[in-house]
């Protein structure tokens, strides 16, 4: 693992995911860029000494020249996005496989680069959009893809909290900072930070991609990116949409939903009651589906990603270990049952970083159309 040490967040939820899954073991890491820190970490969280490094250049030079049995598989990057890029880059060139937090990079360029790296080096690359794990997100997928919605009209998403929407939140707030801070976070705030999320789920579900933005970002005053914002959007079926994030919604923790529309059904789900998925018909009385590895309506597939039976709830630190332990399949070259990969590919998350320049773009230009085929 690289970052994910002493203060961080998501680092923990890594580590935690990983375990749930099943299929994985921490043996390595570089937990901080400051080596004393690095070591403390890595002390906490039980690794051994010698396999704790005081950077991540150290790490891959050390591990890299370990024998194929010894040395580390993967590399989980979990900092700040401006240092996604770089120990991605060298990861994949030493040999390593990777798997990264969300948004892939800081900029555009920064993504392309690490998709530059994988194509180049065949090695496998995931990145956790987390929600496209939950079994009841996948259901949806499935239902669109099989035509029981028909084609798909409109769409509208939110991801709104409050966690920013006070001038002292930033103050000794380590999350937070990174998070405002340009250097750090790059061009995009919310839309970068969960924005990313809301879009990934929209083209997720609906097995279409979003061709044309018209967005307008905000922030709060004294800050210098995006906490706030809201986007129309063109999908490339013909549907259409709204999309909304923002960190600054008062009494929102973490209200991510979606409802999609089409000719024959709507369907509706929301991340905070993430056990059940909403189906209505014009004709017909509202169905509710619920997760469960009991429920024997749901196909073999999304049974065999659940851990408890229907009525124990599972949430999100479950939905982040289905993306790890397909991964994981994936690099055993173990076959998926649905067919899936589980997780965000390299074209996910490059379409997730086109959106962030897109929605960047229109906000600066007035709110205007921008076509994402045109980003470059």
């Amino acid at each position: 693992m690289i970052g994910g040490g002493q203060g961080a967040f998501i680092g923990g939820v890594h580590r935690m995911a990983a375990a749930i899954a099943g299929n994985w073991q921490l043996v390595a890491g570089a937990f901080s860029s400051t080596p004393e820190k690095s070591r403390a970490s890595g002390a906490e969280i039980g690794v051994a000494a010698d396999r704790t490094y005081g950077s991540w250049v150290e790490m891959l030079e050390r591990e890299k020249a370990l024998p194929d049995d010894q040395r580390i598989e993967v590399v989980a990057i979990v900092t700040p996005n401006h240092m996604h890029a770089p120990p991605a880059i060298a990861a994949l060139e030493a040999g390593f496989d990777v798997i990264i937090d969300k948004p892939l990079a800081d900029t555009l360029a920064n993504a392309r680069a690490i998709a530059d790296a994988a194509a180049r080096t065949g090695r496998k690359i995931a990145v956790t959009h987390t929600y496209t794990g939950y079994p009841l997100v996948k259901q949806a997928r499935a239902m669109v893809a099989s035509g029981e919605l028909g084609a798909i009209r409109r769409v509208m998403v939110k991801y709104t909290q409050d966690w920013l929407s006070r001038p002292d939140d930033l103050i000794g707030n380590k999350q937070a900072e990174w998070r405002v801070d340009p250097a750090r976070s790059g061009e995009a705030g919310a839309f970068g930070d969960i924005g990313t999320h809301a879009a990934n789920l929209v083209e997720f579900i609906t097995g279409e991609r979003i061709t044309a933005i018209c967005a307008e970002l905000a922030m709060l005053p004294g800050r210098r990116i995006d906490d706030d914002g809201a986007a129309l959007f063109r999908l490339s079926g013909g549907g259409r949409g709204t999309l909304t994030a923002s960190q600054i919604c008062v009494g929102d923790a973490n209200d991510l939903a979606i409802s999609v529309y089409g000719e024959k059904a709507g369907l509706h789900w929301r991340q905070e009651q993430p056990n059940s998925l909403t189906v209505g018909r014009r004709d017909q009385p509202t169905q509710t589906w619920h997760a469960g590895a009991n429920r024997a309506y749901l196909s073999p597939a999304l049974q065999a990603i659940q851990r408890t039976p229907g009525g124990h709830p599972e949430g999100y630190l479950e939905a982040f270990a289905n993306i790890y332990a397909a991964f994981g399949r994936s690099i055993r070259g173990v076959a998926s049952e649905d067919g899936e990969p589980g997780f965000a590919t390299m074209d996910d998350a490059i379409a997730g970083m086109t959106f962030i320049r897109a929605s960047l773009d229109s906000s600066s230009k007035g709110a205007v159309w921008v076509d994402l085929s045109t980003i470059i």
